[in-house]
């Protein structure tokens, strides 16, 4: 399978994601955000860092660039669609995926490793149900909001992808990750391609970045 990792001014969690799926075996290659194609990729990473240095809202000038509509393309036709940290600030802006991430609740930047449960039952999720994951963190607006209306759907549809654990960031009802309503598109505050080798000390990412090759089959 073809992976864009798409690049930002700004994204830093790029090179993270390139070799992760690279190591997996996946063909991952960067593509600048400027670019006016897609062609011959199959699904799309979007990395995490600082898009535009978050001058405005976090993701929301990246989610206006010239490859975004490519991406929302992608999506469209059902191939998968996964954006990590800055990444999930840009789908939500984009309006790839339903609500909004803010500033964390203690107002801090948080870096540390958190744990994930899941009961969805999504392409991105179903090895990763009835297991506690460890992935890390690392982001100062992380917190998952929405307004009553759209919480209600996302939970009566079955999109939340992950929650936390212990609720380290103030998001409702602890929500680390939503899923599209078809479920190719995911987007999640924690990092997966960062506990994605045991020579890293976690390999607990591969659970979810595996679906990429789920869906290639």
């Amino acid at each position: 399978m073809k992976v864009a990792v798409v690049r930002f001014p700004g994204s830093n969690c790029d090179q993270d994601a390139f070799h992760a799926l690279n190591d997996m075996g996946l063909r991952a290659e960067y593509v600048w955000h400027d670019a006016g194609s897609l062609d011959g990729f199959e699904s799309v990473f979007v990395p995490g860092g600082f898009s535009y240095g978050d001058y405005l809202r976090c993701g929301a000038m990246a989610a206006r660039s010239r490859i975004m509509s490519e991406v929302i393309r992608l999506a469209g036709a059902g191939h998968p669609v996964i954006g990590v940290c800055n990444g999930f600030q840009v789908l939500t802006e984009a309006g790839l995926l339903p609500g909004a991430l803010l500033q964390n609740a203690d107002e801090k930047f948080i870096c540390q490793d958190v744990q994930l449960t899941t009961d969805s039952d999504s392409v991105w999720t179903r090895e990763a149900r009835g297991k506690t994951l460890r992935i890390p963190i690392a982001h100062g607006e992380g917190r998952y909001i929405a307004d009553a209306e759209t919480l209600a759907k996302v939970e009566g549809e079955g999109q939340v992808a992950f929650r936390y654990v212990e609720n380290v960031n103030g998001s409702m009802n602890s929500i680390a990750g939503v899923v599209s309503p078809k479920g190719n598109v995911m987007g999640m505050m924690p990092h997966p391609e960062r506990a994605a080798n045991p020579r890293l000390g976690n390999s607990d990412g591969l659970v979810i970045l595996r679906a990429l090759e789920l869906v290639k089959t």
